[in-house]
């Protein structure tokens, strides 16, 4: 199994289980995902969570780049299979923490972008190596605009594999709303989910379906434009897989600089 449920007292733990691949998602793990979000709503034991990743080295990074995901020929369709792993795609309103530690890059602002709010271990990192490989960073630079002021989201969105936001900066600019000590993410995040499994349920819902409303109204027009953006602006598939090939940092999942990413 690559993804892992475990409840207790409220709160189900939710885990991304591919620490070999740094928990990059692969197909059968995008549907595990909308599948365990769609279970969530019909267990009422459960009245909050908290998503995290194993291993240590990362959350989430993203699409696994062994995944095969034909396309359409037409430039107004897209196959994107994480479109529906976040919880709020699955109609989900029960309160979602994530819990950062490592690395979250690209393909994880789908998650992210879908929990009420962000806990991170000190030591992680974000990005989207998306500009560097050739690809239009659409949905994820959506997801990041809403989390954080548009000059940061615009760097670390353009800057590609050259740009690491640190989890000091990240919390600094509002995207974590809480630091922790290196591994401890997922413990603090289960305190702090435990907090809102033992309000009443109806009312805790409700106010996050209030909350993503609001959110909802300026991200549905331009999330709209996403998959002619990806169309018009993405490389051709091969020439993608030529530059994460010949990225400098052989080893790195996500590429770098000769001098190595900038963090900050």
């Amino acid at each position: 199994m690559t993804l892992h449920t475990a409840v207790k007292d409220g709160v189900a733990l939710v885990t991304l289980d591919r620490p070999d691949r740094h928990n990059a998602l692969d197909l059968d793990t995008a549907a595990a995902l909308a599948a365990t979000w769609r279970a969530l709503r019909h267990d009422d034991a459960v009245r909050a969570a908290v998503l995290t990743g194993a291993g240590g080295r990362a959350f989430c990074t993203g699409l696994d780049r062994s995944a095969h995901v034909p396309q359409p020929t037409s430039p107004f369709s897209l196959d994107d299979p994480l479109l529906h792993i976040g919880p709020k795609a699955n109609d989900l309103w029960k309160p979602v923490i994530a819990a950062v530690d490592g690395m979250a890059c690209g393909g994880a602002f789908y998650l992210l972008g879908e929990c009420e709010f962000l806990i991170a271990s000190e030591n992680s990192t974000f990005f989207d190596p998306h500009t560097t490989y050739g690809m239009v960073s659409a949905y994820e630079s959506v997801y990041l605009a809403q989390r954080m002021p548009y000059g940061e989201s615009a760097r670390l969105a353009l800057m590609g594999t050259a740009e690491r936001l640190g989890a000091p900066r990240a919390y600094a600019i509002g995207l974590v709303s809480e630091l922790t000590a290196p591994g401890a993410a997922a413990e603090v995040a289960l305190r702090r989910a435990a907090v809102l499994a033992a309000q009443p349920t109806e009312a805790v819902q409700g106010t996050v379906r209030a909350l993503w409303a609001a959110r909802e109204a300026a991200a549905a027009p331009a999330l709209a434009h996403a998959p002619q953006l990806i169309a018009l602006g993405n490389l051709p598939p091969d020439r993608q897989a030529e530059l994460f090939a010949a990225r400098k940092r052989p080893g790195h999942p996500a590429g770098g600089t000769d001098d190595g990413p900038l963090v900050r």
